[in-house]
């Protein structure tokens, strides 16, 4: 809503034949670039198109293998182009990458782009976001609910493929596949404006082409400040699925967080955390800000390794791997956070609220709406609330709002259409 260009790119790779499915799987990337000058486009773009190249070409038979050398080649091709051209100097782009195969799936992460999981109505984040926020609360010494936690800046990423020669790349998994389970890819644009219990309700609660629409339509309705990309991929049976694996053990309770070990909080973004807290706290000097960034940064660096440790030890992890059994501590820490759908009445009338304010807003500015079939979704969806169908509810919600913004987008076309004819 707020964007001149689309700085987001993504790659949807179905295996066209057996044996490339059991080499390679199928392959699902989600990249927000960040750059002036179209260069965050271009990351984006060649991260999409590279890690996909890098992937089916490469030598290593484990596909895990394959993939984090895939990532760092693209990395490494998005940075020389940066450093070919003073206009892409330092351009970047998050990447989040999920392959799907017969021993699991497996995820490549940089940056804050993200990958879900739900299944049987708990969605689990199964990335780490490489932002300062998510960083500093990891190590356990900012509360996020504290006035410093709400300070941090929510947009800033501490990695991302192309400005640098080399990066660190997170490999998660291999987590099982069960029929059913539904994986989801997004940027922050999504992430940013609608919340993960919304996300777990409203892709437990709609089929896929429907939960992907209504996505991107609250984020736009939100103020879309970002660009939104989402994808989701649902899993019925077939040879993905191996039916001699046990399900992983249920985790009671309500949504939570789940960290895993850190692999590094730099003092640069310490000393920025520390810089925040006392323009807040309104003193002066950057000596004196200097200073306490890098107390809080030995601090932090002496004694986050123990807490997360402990941290760590009370985790519960979810399965092993499909193939060998080995423990999922040594292919990445993740799901690192959990959320229960949740289709009761607080959605349904959030939702609710949200036609309304289109409703009101196209009566202010004499919009050409037609309110008979919204009306009836609404009107189906109160009905099913009150018989106790959380689901059926949301869903009719759901298309209220949808069929709302495409009134709406075919009413902007319009006038863009008149507003464009010669006098």
């Amino acid at each position: 809503m707020r964007r001149t260009n689309n700085q987001d790119s993504h790659s949807v790779i179905p295996a066209g034949s057996m044996d490339r499915f059991q080499r390679r799987g199928h392959l699902f990337i989600v990249a927000d670039g960040m750059g002036a000058h179209a260069a965050g486009e271009l990351a984006s773009r060649m991260a999409t198109e590279l890690i996909a190249m890098h992937y089916f070409r490469a030598s290593p038979e484990d596909a895990k293998d394959s993939l984090r050398l895939a990532v760092s080649d693209a990395n490494n091709e998005i940075y020389q182009r940066g450093q070919q051209n003073p206009e892409f100097h330092n351009m970047g782009t998050t990447a989040s990458t999920l392959a799907l195969l017969p021993q699991g799936a497996i995820v490549a992460h940089v940056g804050d782009s993200r990958v879900y999981r739900l299944r049987a109505g708990v969605l689990e984040q199964l990335t780490f976001d490489h932002s300062l926020v998510w960083e500093v609360q990891a190590s356990g010494q900012v509360h996020p609910d504290s006035a410093l936690g709400q300070a941090l800046p929510k947009n800033v990423i501490t990695r991302s493929l192309g400005p640098n020669e080399n990066v660190q790349i997170d490999m998660e998994g291999p987590f099982e596949v069960h029929p059913g389970d539904r994986f989801l890819l997004c940027s922050d644009g999504l992430s940013g404006q609608v919340d993960d219990v919304e996300i777990a309700t409203l892709l437990d609660c709609l089929p896929d082409e429907l939960a992907v629409q209504v996505l991107v339509d609250l984020a736009n309705l939100r103020g879309g400040p970002d660009n939104s990309t989402v994808v989701v991929v649902s899993v019925t049976d077939g040879p993905l699925v191996d039916h001699h694996v046990p399900a992983p053990p249920s985790n009671s309770g309500d949504n939570s967080a789940f960290w895993g070990t850190v692999t590094s909080a730099t003092a640069t973004a310490l000393c920025l955390m520390a810089a925040i807290a006392f323009r807040y706290l309104q003193l002066q000097g950057s000596m004196i800000i200097t200073l306490v960034g890098a107390i809080i940064a030995g601090v932090i660096t002496t004694t986050s390794y123990t807490a997360l440790r402990r941290q760590t030890r009370r985790r519960t992890y979810h399965g092993d791997s499909v193939s060998s059994g080995r423990s999922r501590c040594n292919g990445g820490k993740g799901p690192y956070r959990r959320y229960r759908s949740d289709p009761g009445q607080a959605l349904f009338d959030r939702l609710g609220k949200t036609v309304q304010e289109l409703r009101e807003a196209a009566k202010l500015k004499n919009w050409s709406m037609e309110w008979r079939d919204i009306d009836q979704f609404q009107d189906e969806g109160m009905e099913a609330m009150r018989s106790g169908d959380g689901k059926t509810a949301i869903r009719r919600q759901a298309e209220a709002i949808v069929e709302t913004m495409q009134q709406l987008r075919e009413q902007h076309d319009r006038a863009a259409g008149e507003t464009a004819v010669e006098p």
